[in-house]
């Protein structure tokens, strides 16, 4: 049988921040000297980011925080139970604001009472009980909905949440599953003067996005056939990207040597990816041509990531649009970033792309590769 994706919803915070007003408040935090700050705004300025989006204003101001202490040191910074608290107040509003958008997109929209099963999908905050039950207040679910949480596994969980949607599915044909990934990255700002902490600051956003998963062809809308998916692992880069909780928020390693494993890794993890299929194998061998994808969905985890892959598998920029066009406009959202880059695709497509094949990628902690192919289906 087929799963399908038959509807993607996104959403984000109200604070829209330009990112050259994000690497001001970052200099001043950081109290780097003018060299520092050249360096910094030279960072800022390569990372292909324009605007991110943030639950809080404090990252376009340069006083009257509302959050961070007003004052030049930010001092007392804010602990990681201040951070959370911020997470319950805002990770609820605007998963809902995703799945409403989810729901009412279809060509007729779904029930809440239809739902079987939700997966809520999240690294950047937790507390029981959770947003899932929340969510199934708010959004009017049924009470015995199943529920299923993925934390902690940051920019490629959308991959795990899609991965056990398709398998619930295919168990149960009737299941119509709702993932909803949200992420509020920039409540965790660590103003340590390091790489790490200057890359990743210069990066991430918060934002959330709502899939939903079923094995019921809709007529008249464009769906996404879950057709194969493969992950592996790069063990050398193992201390290159971690998460970890610390005492004032969760703490991003992010190392500069992120992208040469990834480009190293992807060409291989996309040959085993296509050689699972029951297509001709003489098609995927590994060469230095391009691989006969017709649309790709990257995870822009960064414009130096994006560009490594596209190196690694013979690819021009313009095979990433909707990738580039989501990290210029709302930055690297870690889990919810890959649907909101499917949903841009989405977009672009016509009835004529029926049939045509999308490779997805994404990456993160361990470090992790993960892969899925997609089928467009609009007819």
């Amino acid at each position: 049988m087929n799963t399908y994706i038959t509807a993607i919803g996104t959403a984000v915070p109200s604070h829209k921040i330009a990112q050259a007003e994000v690497a001001e408040f970052m200099a001043r935090a950081h109290q780097l000297n003018d060299q520092e700050r050249k360096r910094l705004y030279a960072l800022y300025r390569a990372s292909g980011i324009h605007y991110r989006y943030s639950v809080l204003p404090d990252y376009g101001m340069s006083h009257g925080f509302t959050f961070y202490p007003d004052n030049e040191t930010l001092e007392p910074f804010p602990d990681i139970n201040q951070r959370m608290e911020l997470y319950r107040q805002h990770a609820v509003d605007l998963s809902y604001q995703a799945a409403q958008q989810c729901l009412n997109s279809m060509p007729m929209p779904m029930a809440p009472s239809q739902i079987t099963h939700l997966i809520y999908v999240s690294c950047t905050g937790m507390y029981a009980p959770g947003v899932d039950i929340e969510l199934v207040n708010k959004l009017g679910l049924n009470t015995h909905v199943q529920r299923t949480a993925i934390n902690f596994m940051g920019c490629y969980a959308a991959f795990n949440a899609i991965k056990v949607a398709d398998n619930i599915v295919r168990a149960d044909p009737e299941a119509r599953v709702l993932m909803i990934c949200t992420e509020l990255c920039t409540l965790h700002f660590q103003k340590a003067h390091d790489e790490d902490n200057l890359l990743a600051n210069a990066l991430f956003a918060d934002g959330s996005a709502a899939a939903l998963i079923s094995g019921k062809k809709l007529p008249g809308a464009l769906q996404l056939s879950l057709e194969q998916f493969y992950c592996d692992l790069a063990p050398e880069g193992h201390q290159d990207m971690a998460w970890k909780i610390g005492n004032f928020g969760f703490e991003m390693r992010l190392s500069a040597y992120v992208p040469v494993i990834i480009k190293n890794g992807v060409r291989q993890l996309t040959q085993n990816l296509l050689s699972t299929l029951t297509l001709a194998a003489e098609e995927y061998a590994e060469t230095e041509e391009s691989f006969p994808i017709d649309f790709y969905a990257i995870h822009p985890g960064g414009k130096r990531i994006l560009q490594v892959i596209e190196e690694a598998l013979a690819i021009q920029p313009k095979a990433n649009t909707a990738a580039y066009h989501i990290l210029r406009e709302y930055g690297n959202m870690s889990s919810p970033t890959i649907l909101f880059v499917l949903q841009d695709l989405c977009r672009r497509l016509t009835l004529s792309d029926n049939d045509k094949h999308i490779l997805g990628l994404a990456f993160g902690p361990g470090l992790t590769l993960e892969s899925m192919l997609l089928r467009v289906s609009c007819l």
